[in-house]
């Protein structure tokens, strides 16, 4: 599909050369199209960096949401909110990467959107911490400041995984899970037994060769 192949060559470019050095010549070059037809399809440059900053941050809402939703316990919301980031993160790095960076690259017209999905999508991980301390769940001394460091940190997978590497994905997703929890004094034991761990979804904007290029910063 068209659209697809230019969003997947705008994302390749916006993560590699920065939305504000990339030009609409190239990115036609690079969906093998010309620029009246990349018109046709996405319109201005920015509202192609903007579907596709609107498209993760939809996924990511929503797989947070279905976390929440899956159970009534904060260890296990946590849990299924951390590991759906850091899935989602890994298998889609650079548009991930866009949807963090390039934030600053919209105009006034569009940033209050974009900003208020990000808003709406930590502030699943607020209620869920905000609520687990309240009952107990959670010991911590700054609740923004755990939840900054827990989607940071998930976040930053998409600068170095790699499928085939030593870990596999399901592993690193329990991994940072329990890094979580040990940031919020957490009894380990409150997850026996619960499966948390969902397979995440490929966007239509990840470049299939995605992982490719970024194999070489791997570290597992």
């Amino acid at each position: 599909m068209d659209l697809e192949r230019v969003q997947r060559a705008g994302v390749s470019l916006f993560a590699t050369n920065g939305f504000a050095a990339t030009g609409i010549r190239e990115l036609g070059g690079a969906a093998g199209i010309n620029s009246a037809t990349l018109y046709h399809y996405v319109g201005s440059k920015e509202d192609l960096l903007v579907s596709i900053m609107r498209a993760c941050l939809q996924e990511l809402i929503d797989a947070g949401a279905a976390a929440l939703r899956a159970s009534s316990e904060p260890v296990v919301q946590l849990a299924g909110l951390v590991s759906s980031h850091v899935g989602i993160t890994a298998i889609n790095q650079l548009t991930a990467r866009v949807a963090e960076y390039e934030m600053r690259a919209l105009s006034a017209a569009n940033r209050p959107t974009l900003q208020g999905m990000r808003d709406e999508y930590e502030a699943l991980f607020a209620q869920v911490l905000e609520r687990g301390q309240r009952v107990g769940s959670f010991h911590t001394d700054d609740l923004a400041m755990a939840r900054l460091a827990i989607v940071e940190m998930g976040t930053g997978v998409a600068h170095w995984y790699r499928p085939g590497g030593r870990l596999e994905l399901h592993t690193i997703q329990r991994f940072f899970v329990g890094a979580a929890c040990k940031m919020l004094a957490v009894d380990p034991a409150a997850l026996d037994g619960v499966d948390y761990v969902l397979p995440p979804k490929l966007l239509p904007s990840e470049p299939h060769n995605a992982f490719t290029a970024t194999a070489e910063s791997s570290l597992v």
